[in-house]
């Protein structure tokens, strides 16, 4: 018999597979729908609300770099990238892994700093001042550039000290100071003190530097010829401020003269008031010497000084500042450079300093400033008549002493 043929209904079912999870297709392209990812925290929803509202900036830190997924594509199924649709670069697959943007921000570095500016390279603008320097107000006169009762040194150039003074102070424990000098330094101070010495020295045994040569090779004596109404007079030499007069830019009730000075362009009184006894004195000497004024003044002051003063016109030549000889920063009235005979020159000064060279041929006078009972130009009269005559005033002059 035939057997009857099987019955579809019957047919026995194929066996299960095995258990795996339940996938989804995507009702649109039939791709497996992958299980949602963790709910992201609410502080990355706000970043990425915000972050659209952000204009770009070439400033701005590179946040943009970060594609941390939104909330909708949480919701959406990733899908298969498709050719024909052009993905934007912040649209790329999340990056799990990726640092937070605090994180990232501290890892960058911090912009350097300026450069601090040193305290010395800080400096304040200089305060504004009207006064006029002193060297073209006060020492106009020469009453100024050398004080009177002077021992002839000068605080603007200070010597230098001797090897014993030189001696660098010890400690306390006796060791010598970090800034002691080589042996070889304190021999060339040494050196150096010793020239200026004995170059003091050599001027004052030779009474002077004697006349200057021009470049010619020509003698060149501050004063011109003697005159012939002068020849047989000795010469007599004359200061000015504080033994003929007293100058001063203060105002001064009394004074005999206010003699204009142009100084940096602008115009200052100087008061002048004379010695007692000046006008008889310079006609006496006028009578029986050739009269020579030596200031260590700028002659912008003395010569409309003189001008004033000498009355009888009895001074033959006037010599300033830049006719003396400038010895350690003081104004030396060299007499070996006038042309003169040294036994036939007078000096009359109040400042020993002067006549350093040439103490010999000085008559020295006080310092005078206002006392109207002063009397020593009055006196000098008949001691400068009797030394007029006399065959070297030297003789007469140390034997004085």
């Amino acid at each position: 018999m035939s057997a009857d043929p099987p019955d579809p209904k019957q047919e026995k079912s194929p066996e299960p597979a095995p258990s795996m999870p339940p996938t989804t297709t995507s009702p649109s392209n039939g791709a497996a729908k992958q299980p949602p990812k963790p709910k992201q925290s609410f502080l990355h929803k706000i970043l990425h609300i915000l972050l659209p509202c952000v204009a770009p900036s070439s400033r701005a830190h590179p946040v943009e770099s970060l594609d941390i997924p939104t909330e909708k594509s949480a919701e959406q199924p990733v899908q298969a990238p498709d050719p024909s649709q052009t993905v934007p670069p912040t649209s790329a697959a999340p990056v799990p892994d990726a640092d937070p943007v605090p994180d990232q921000k501290h890892d960058e570095e911090p912009p350097a700093p300026p450069p601090a500016v040193p305290v010395d390279e800080l400096m304040a603008p200089p305060t504004p001042v009207s006064l006029l320097p002193p060297a073209e107000t006060e020492g106009v006169t020469s009453g100024a550039v050398q004080a009177p009762g002077s021992t002839g040194e000068s605080a603007l150039h200070p010597q230098h000290p001797s090897k014993r003074d030189s001696t660098v102070p010890a400690t306390n424990d006796g060791d010598e100071s970090d800034t002691s000098f080589t042996d070889d330094e304190d021999m060339d101070d040494v050196n150096n003190i010793d020239d200026a010495q004995d170059e003091e020295d050599r001027l004052i045994l030779n009474g002077g530097a004697g006349i200057p040569i021009g470049p010619d090779g020509v003698p060149k004596p501050l004063l011109p010829p003697i005159s012939p109404q002068h020849v047989g007079r000795k010469c007599l030499v004359l200061d000015l401020d504080e033994t003929l007069v007293h100058s001063s830019f203060k105002s001064i009730q009394q004074a005999d003269y206010v003699v204009p000075v142009e100084i940096e362009f602008n115009w200052h009184n100087v008061y002048v008031i004379k010695r007692p006894g000046v006008d008889n004195f310079l006609k006496k000497m006028g009578e029986i010497y050739e009269v020579v004024v030596f200031t260590a003044s700028l002659s912008k002051y003395a010569d409309p000084v003189l001008d004033k003063l000498d009355i009888h016109q009895v001074v033959t030549h006037r010599l300033f500042r830049e006719s003396c000889y400038n010895h350690k920063g003081n104004y030396v009235k060299d007499l070996s450079q006038l042309g003169r005979p040294i036994g036939d020159t007078i000096i009359i000064d109040n400042s020993p300093a002067s006549y350093i060279f040439h103490p010999n041929n000085s008559v020295p006078v006080s310092s005078w400033f206002n006392d109207p009972h002063d009397t020593e130009l009055t006196d000098l009269v008949p001691f400068l008549t009797d030394l007029a005559v006399v065959d070297d005033v030297r003789g007469v002059l140390d034997g004085a002493r």
